[in-house]
């Protein structure tokens, strides 16, 4: 007797996810309207902070009139945004400050066991970067947002001693003497 195929799910097919090995954090869902004519128009507006826990991380925001589909439009997003940052170990390679709008936060590097000493956008941000060991201070504004575009921004203008080197035309050697 001939064995029945069972065929995939057509319906919610754009709906599955599929586990990618990537690190999400949801940072703020915020509910905000528009008013017009007849009334406000409510929406929500999501703020999540994806990383592969390796080096690579990326955010994104995302606006639906549902929560759960603001959250997939600020993942997406978060995914296309996603750039490879320069760690040391699990630390970072030297102190940085990031800085967005009026926030800023300093990231300094820590010894390893010492954890990431941050709040909590800041915090966010590391954990799905990878980073294990790093102390940061925000400065300015408390605005998740801001905070979490500071610290990335932060993050991505960290340099290795070797790009370094390379963007002074030198050796690593020549750097450390």
């Amino acid at each position: 007797m001939e064995e029945k195929k069972e065929r995939p799910a057509r319906r919610d097919n754009r709906r599955r996810q599929e586990d990618d090995g990537l690190v999400k954090k949801l940072i703020q869902v915020n509910r905000v309207s528009k008013t017009v004519k007849g009334g406000r128009n409510m929406r929500f507006a999501a703020l999540v902070v994806v990383g592969d826990g390796k080096g690579s991380v990326g955010y994104g925001m995302g606006k639906s009139k549902e929560v759960p589909e603001a959250i997939e439009k600020a993942t997406a997003q978060a995914k296309k945004n996603m750039r490879k940052v320069s760690l040391k170990g699990t630390s970072i390679p030297h102190t940085v400050t990031g800085v967005f709008g009026r926030g800023s936060v300093l990231m300094m590097p820590a010894s390893e066991g010492t954890g990431v000493i941050a709040g909590g956008p800041v915090r966010a941000v590391m954990e799905a970067a990878g980073v294990k060991d790093v102390r940061t201070k925000s400065h300015g504004t408390s605005n998740p947002i801001n905070c979490v575009k500071a610290a990335v921004y932060g993050l991505f203008g960290l340099m290795s001693p070797e790009d370094v080197a390379l963007a002074r035309g030198k050796s690593v050697e020549e750097l450390t003497v």
